[in-house]
């Protein structure tokens, strides 16, 4: 089933919706979920969630990746529940790492962060991300929207750990030149 089919049952309140759903992005989103939390069982609970969430969110929303827009439901619930469990103890995995990388560039959305400020900072961001060659981009979005490890990273494009290092530690820096050039001051 295409994903146009699968939003109009989303649209005519059918739970055929979120059966189709899981069948196509589950594993997708599984995986998104557990780069962040690095646990099964809540990985799990998360992409459930991210079904429940599309419910509520289609109608009134209409996307035009389904793809990307679960990927981003599933991404921001188990951020959520990974800033829940971090209260509690902070750890050395991978999204700390990620997140400490880009965290110099890109500071995080709280509830006081003005929305229309953010959103020409995302503006920002997808225009700098056009930029880049497909490869640049797609090693980019891996580690820090999807939280992919470096290693793993390095192995889907066929290239060393220090080369994939080196592509990223250059994509920030291209990052941050781009936003200083458009009057962010970092």
């Amino acid at each position: 089933m295409d994903d146009r089919q699968i939003i109009e049952l989303y649209n005519q309140r059918n739970e055929q919706a979120i059966a189709e759903s899981d069948k196509k992005y589950g594993t997708y989103c599984f995986c998104i979920a557990n780069n962040i939390l690095e646990n099964t069982a809540d990985s799990e609970e998360c992409v459930n969630d991210t079904w429940l969430r599309t419910w509520n969110s289609i109608p009134p929303q209409k996307p035009n990746s389904l793809r990307l827009f679960l990927a981003k439901i599933t991404r921001n619930l188990a951020f959520d529940r990974y800033r829940a469990a971090k209260s509690q103890k902070r750890g050395g995995c991978e999204i700390e790492v990620a997140l400490d990388e880009i965290s110099e560039f890109i500071p995080a959305a709280d509830d006081s962060a003005e929305d229309a400020a953010y959103d020409e900072l995302l503006r920002s961001v997808n225009g700098f991300l056009r930029s880049l060659s497909p490869r640049e981009c797609n090693i980019f979005i891996n580690r820090y929207f999807h939280v992919s490890s470096i290693s793993d990273i390095a192995k889907k494009y066929g290239i060393s750990v220090a080369n994939a290092q080196k592509i990223l530690s250059r994509t920030r820096q291209k990052l941050k030149v781009h936003l200083q050039s458009e009057g962010y001051n970092l």
